[in-house]
């Protein structure tokens, strides 16, 4: 079943460690100067072409999907296929999207869904059960969505696989698997998370999710508290992708008290599972591999030894925090196109000799 439309939802040391993962989380909301239009819903008409509702065969799911397609000189041509981190969703790259789209004049598509427990992806009896998150219905989910919507390997767009967070460990485990189906990946992105540090944090993550608001007076209030607290920098990204993140409150109507769509608290026994062996995955993919940070975050000894082997290629982001997608998508966009650029020029291999005088074309992360 090919996947459908869907309506467009128009405005609709532990202390410092602690205090540094609050950052990235937020704190209460501060006045403001920012004018009121600052915090009003945007659509996510003006960041992505279509809005897709994908049902794959056997799931219990219907993911929300939103896509660009790719321009591209010589069809099928290249997705990002993004993958979203905890608590957020598809639209925290709609930004970063649009922006994709501009800097590499349209050659460059864009594909990303809501995880199961989040955004406007539905499952069956979540309300009664909760939602399983676990790692490898994550990478069953991924795999699915893309098989439903490219559902000819041969025939389908290479893919740049993408993942912020949370979303890198789907990703990583997914290309392999996509490879195997007879997909091209060209490359994989991991966005602001590492192994080792994430691991290290687990502990504090309770308490520091503990510290958010319970809830918002309005979808406008909830964006505000994003921007006035930090955990967002960007108001154009943060009014696209926070309607996203809350929901009415149980028997309320969209104008009443919004309530956070995800209960991040109740997702705690998929934490470890969720980068337990991330940096071994990512140095071993077999395609090309960037890895983004926000700032000086440093390398567990995977990566670095990594690294020092030039087995990725490393980009640090500065002024942003924890979203940084969403903070500065116009820098990351430009990574990315060049990233792409570069790993997936086409390779002219020269005759063998005493063959005929021709060549074999190939694009890197082809067999």
């Amino acid at each position: 079943m090919a996947p459908t439309k869907a309506p467009w939802a128009d405005a609709g040391d532990d202390d410092e460690e602690e205090e540094e993962l609050a950052d990235e989380l937020g704190e209460l909301v501060s006045p403001s100067s920012r004018p009121a239009q600052a915090f009003t819903p945007l659509s996510a008409s003006e960041f992505f072409e279509q809005a897709l509702e994908v049902t794959p065969d056997g799931s219990d799911a219907v993911f929300r999907a939103y896509l660009t397609e790719p321009r591209a000189p010589k069809p099928p041509g290249t997705y990002v296929l993004a993958h979203h981190g905890g608590g957020a969703s598809a639209l925290s790259f709609a930004a970063l999207a649009r922006e994709v789209k501009a800097k590499s004049n349209g050659e460059l598509g864009f594909f990303a869904f809501d995880a199961r427990g989040h955004g406007k992806t539905r499952v069956s009896g979540e309300e009664r059960r909760g939602a399983d998150l676990a790692l490898d219905v994550l990478v069953a989910d991924f795999v699915a969505v893309v098989r439903h919507v490219f559902p000819e390997p041969k025939g389908a767009p290479s893919f740049l696989l993408l993942g912020h967070s949370m979303g890198a460990a789907p990703v990583l485990s997914a290309a392999p698997l996509l490879q195997k189906l007879g997909y091209t990946v060209c490359g994989v992105g991991v966005l602001d998370v590492v192994e080792g540090t994430a691991i290290e944090a687990l502990p504090l993550m309770k308490g520091i999710i503990q510290k958010r608001p319970t809830s918002f007076t309005s979808v406008s209030n909830a964006i505000a508290w994003h921007l006035n607290s930090g955990s967002i920098r960007n108001p154009t990204s943060a009014r696209v992708s926070v309607p996203s993140y809350v929901v009415p409150a149980a028997g309320g109507g969209t104008d009443s008290k919004q309530v956070w769509r995800t209960d991040l608290l109740s997702t705690e026994p998929f934490w470890e599972g969720w980068y337990t062996g991330l940096s071994q995955r990512f140095v071993t993919a077999r395609c090309a591999r960037l890895l983004v940070l926000a700032g000086q975050e440093r390398l567990d000894r995977e990566l670095m030894v990594g690294q020092m082997q030039g087995k990725f290629q490393l980009e640090v982001m500065q002024d942003v925090g924890h979203y940084l997608h969403e903070d500065d998508p116009e820098t990351l966009a430009t990574t990315l196109v060049a990233f792409w650029r570069r790993n997936t020029q086409v390779l002219v291999l020269p005759p063998k000799i005493g063959a005929a005088r021709g060549v074999e074309l190939k694009q890197v992360g082809e067999a």
